[in-house]
């Protein structure tokens, strides 16, 4: 039985036991041979009856993981060993962190601002950069406030990886349920960790800092963790975290990179008001953190295309008639006339797709699923999205039309007047879409 002031490996005073569980636990401990004596955690498994050889493997990895990792807001590995005194023991130690765990603030009953949210994502954000970008990339898999101290210095420390996973044996057939509910999402439990597994973590530790609610007591809506009515914090952190959070991983940032990009995105809450969808819109988007979709439907047909129409093809046919005496042009005028009668169709039946991806962006121009025209471009050179206004040509007919344009680098992508005459309501709305999903202010 371990006990306060026993000394292990002639090295490792303990002072403290700070937790245990079932075959484990944690001590605060002295390290005798450093001059000063130097605080640090000794993790301890007990190898027996009740600690099956998964547990072992678990903590044998977490070992040899720790001791590869170097990053100044991980403890680093110090020692390993075992101890065999009638009882075999496993010893993990490991530099000590000054501080107190966010779950312990959180019972204290801190308030966290926005601002304090902010940075806390940015350092778990740069720490999960480093994680996931190790060769093969190493997965925590149980980001939870217990497991995030604050530091005498102000920043956020990411400890306990007793659930670590490198990306190469997420891979293998076999695999033991590692998280925790409410913070780990379903494809961990599935065996299926994804570094966008540790992202959702992430999102759900901050939406237990910004409610004081553990995320598994919060109500769900399609699986999707509700939490917005409950803080007053700028719309865009709060969209920043829904997709953290999104079920799907497919939807959430696929990266921490990516993740970090999106959070240092400048947004003035003071001077940005959203703009809602006009009611009457028929358009549709569909977005998530890797594309965004807008969908302008078809016009269509109205009692003055199939009057143009029709008064076309009679007319088509009266200069065929009349050219046909004697030159034998009445077919051919006959043709050009209905192709370009049957022409003033294209615009009400033209149904148009704006499809943004990270790497780049398409605009199609269809009619009954048939593509007649493609533009593309590479998003990363998109600068600025803006609506023109101009007369359109018919004498005292002319009326004012609408195109929004994509400015990408030199040249200009114009859609929404030709096909489906886009309202000054539905132009800025959809501008801020756009820039939104582009991070463009």
């Amino acid at each position: 039985m371990l006990e306060v002031g026993q000394i292990l490996q002639t090295r490792y005073q303990l002072k403290e036991n700070l937790g245990q569980n079932g075959g484990r636990q944690t001590w605060l401990a002295e390290d005798l041979k450093t001059q000063p004596s130097e605080r640090v955690i000794v993790k301890l498994l007990t190898f027996g009856d009740r600690v099956q050889w998964e547990s072992l493997r678990l903590f044998e990895r977490e070992a040899n993981i720790l001791k590869q990792l170097d990053h100044p807001r991980i403890p680093k590995y110090r020692d390993y060993f075992s101890i065999d005194d009638r009882i075999l023991w496993f010893g993990l130690v490991q530099d000590f962190i000054p501080g107190s765990s966010l779950r312990e603030l959180l019972t204290q009953g801190q308030k966290f601002s926005e601002k304090q949210i902010r940075q806390i994502a940015t350092d778990i954000l740069n720490i999960l950069v480093y994680l996931h970008e190790l060769n093969p990339a190493v997965l925590h898999r149980d980001i939870k406030p217990s497991n995030l101290i604050l530091g005498e210095d102000k920043r956020i420390y990411l400890v306990d990886f007793g659930a670590v996973q490198d990306r190469a044996i997420t891979e293998r057939a076999t695999f033991t349920v590692i998280g925790t509910y409410g913070y780990a999402p379903m494809e961990q439990f599935g065996g299926r960790a994804v570094p966008a597994s540790d992202l959702y973590a992430l999102g759900a530790s901050l939406i237990h800092l910004l409610t004081g609610i553990p995320p598994a007591d919060l109500p769900q809506r399609k699986m999707r963790i509700q939490f917005s009515d409950r803080v007053s914090i700028d719309p865009h952190l709060i969209r920043w975290i829904e997709i953290l959070t999104e079920p799907d991983v497919e939807e959430r940032f696929s990266t921490a990179r990516q993740a970090l990009k999106a959070l240092d995105t400048p947004q003035n809450s003071k001077t940005y008001l959203p703009i809602h969808k006009p009611q009457s819109s028929r358009i549709q988007i569909k977005k998530s953190a890797r594309k965004l979709n807008i969908k302008l439907p078809k016009r269509g047909l109205k009692t003055l295309d199939f009057c143009s129409l029709i008064i076309g093809l009679t007319a088509s046919s009266l200069f065929a008639g009349l050219f046909s005496m004697g030159t034998g042009l009445g077919p051919l005028i006959l043709l050009a006339g209905s192709i370009l009668s049957l022409s003033s169709l294209i615009a009400p039946l033209t149904e148009t797709n704006v499809d943004f991806q990270r790497d780049t962006f398409t605009i199609t121009w269809s009619i009954l699923g048939k593509r007649y025209r493609y533009l593309d471009g590479n998003t990363q050179d998109i600068h600025n999205v803006y609506v023109y206004i101009y007369q359109s040509k018919g004498g005292e007919d002319s009326s004012e039309r609408m195109k929004l344009i994509v400015a990408a680098g030199e040249d200009k992508y114009k859609f929404g007047d030709f096909d489906f005459k886009t309202s000054e309501p539905e132009c800025l709305w959809l501008i801020q879409e756009i820039k939104d999903w582009l991070g463009l202010r």
